[in-house]
């Protein structure tokens, strides 16, 4: 259970913070929702309390995770799977699993596809949403800039090329 003001991260979201909980009443049923609003966009939604687990709500990582995760992103080891059904899958799959360091990968595959090859449309709009949903947690947690975490994460997937 959450409480309001706490740090939570919504696997295809990204990072916001619990801004209320309130009951709403839908025909005969009253159900708890949390209302998560991300700082980064604007996104507000509403979830229900019960649903939590289902959609994968976790707590933020703290300030040293979000660290680990950038310091490990050069050292990942990513497939490169030729069919786009499979790849795509895949990706969705480490996506929707809410494990940043899985975000990291998605993103680090699909940055090194997109320098080597190009990207699909869907996996431009991927690669977007991935980089927001690792950007958000990580700007949220160490109270930061966008703009300075992504170039940070950027820098990273640079020396991650340069070594390999």
């Amino acid at each position: 259970m959450f409480s309001v003001g706490d740090l939570v991260v919504h696997p295809m979201h990204g990072a916001g913070v619990i801004d209320a909980i309130v009951q709403e009443k839908f025909g005969s049923m009253v159900q708890d929702y949390y209302v998560f609003r991300m700082p980064v966009g604007g996104l507000l939604l509403k979830i229900p309390t019960a649903n939590t687990q289902a959609v994968g709500l976790r707590p933020a990582v703290g300030r040293q995770e979000a660290e680990q995760v950038i310091h490990a992103i050069p050292a990942m080891q990513v497939e490169e799977t030729s069919n786009w059904n499979r790849r795509y899958r895949e990706n969705m799959l480490h996506l929707k699993s809410g494990n940043p360091y899985e975000v990291a990968m998605v993103v680090k595959s699909l940055m090194q596809r997109e320098n080597a090859r190009g990207l699909s449309n869907g996996e431009r709009k991927m690669l977007h949403s991935a980089k927001q949903i690792l950007i958000s947690e990580i700007v949220l947690t160490e109270h930061t800039d966008y703009d300075q975490v992504e170039g940070r994460i950027n820098r990273a997937m640079m020396s991650a090329e340069s070594g390999s």
